[in-house]
């Protein structure tokens, strides 16, 4: 896969390019906003300055070009990656497009937070079999993590092709085995965030204290090992056995007390609220700066 077709060049869509052009691929691009241009000027300006700092010497770069309409961006390409809005039948259309102007066997590879393949499908008459969800997550630039999800009418060799180009390109990709709305990692971050919503809501912690209890404890040891083996790790001599025989029960009375908020207008201010404090008067664009750093340093220390 040489020449790779990104349609929708927002956060994700403008992301991917740079990435892409970093590695070397020639980018077509297609997005109807007037602003698309500079927007890609700007994040690959941003992600290259990045990618020098984590992986040294400067790779030798692609070509980008902007284009006029989605078959333009489309022909001739060997992947397609949706990056359009997330909203359903936006990506079903947009698919629809897609589907019926490129070459028969090229996958179409959605990287939807959400949606499910077989909904997406159904924006493919003439080949659904080779749509597929590859979900990076934000930024996908810095971020490792690409999740592939077929659908029962994925084709075999759809799902090995679009895993193995995000392999060869560094990615961190995990197969699902069965669709499911969020697929993984989003659902874990679903049940986290659940919980954080809770706590502020009912008063027993601010904003700030539960974004410092995940990223002063857990958070440092999610960043290098998963749930389960932590676990195994936490169940001394015994493993994962002896600590789910020991400690389990005291799990299941945790998941008994977990909250189910709702994001009632009262909840929404204190959440935002608490995050306008926590930010201490830094912008967005200040913020996200000390995310990158963060992330770039932490990638580094990696390898």
């Amino acid at each position: 896969m040489a020449t790779i077709a990104v349609v929708g060049a927002g956060l994700i869509g403008a992301s991917w390019t740079a990435l892409l052009t970093w590695k070397g691929y020639d980018v077509a691009v297609y997005d109807p906003s007037p602003t698309a241009s500079g927007r890609l000027d700007a994040v690959t300006a941003k992600a290259w300055s990045a990618l020098r700092q984590i992986e040294g010497a400067p790779a030798t770069p692609g070509a980008r070009r902007l284009c006029a309409t989605v078959a333009e961006a489309v022909d001739g390409a060997d992947l397609v990656i949706e990056a359009g809005p997330e909203a359903l039948e936006a990506k079903q259309a947009l698919i629809a497009e897609i589907d019926a102007a490129c070459a028969e066997e090229v996958p179409i590879a959605s990287s939807t937070t959400a949606h499910k393949p077989s909904d997406l499908q159904k924006g493919a008459r003439r080949n659904p079999a080779r749509v597929i969800v590859a979900h990076p997550f934000n930024p996908p630039h810095l971020i490792p993590l690409v999740e592939i999800v077929p659908s029962p009418a994925t084709a075999p060799d759809v799902t090995d092709r679009v895993r193995a180009f995000f392999d060869g390109i560094g990615k961190t990709t995990i197969l699902v085995k069965r669709e499911a709305t969020g697929h993984i990692a989003n659902r874990l971050a679903a049940a986290l965030y659940r919980e954080a919503v809770h706590l502020v809501a009912e008063g027993i912690a601010s904003v700030e204290d539960v974004d410092k209890a995940v990223t002063a404890g857990p958070g440092l040891r999610w960043s290098v090992m998963g749930p389960h083996m932590l676990y195994h790790l936490g169940g001394g001599a015994g493993g994962y056995r002896g600590y789910l025989d020991h400690l389990g029960p005291a799990q299941e009375r945790r998941w008994a007390d977990l909250g189910a908020p709702s994001l009632t207008p009262e909840v929404k201010d204190a959440l935002v609220d608490g995050v306008r404090a926590e930010a201490d008067g830094r912008t967005l664009s200040e913020l996200e700066n000390e995310r990158d750093a963060a992330l770039i340093a932490l990638l580094k220390a990696r390898g």
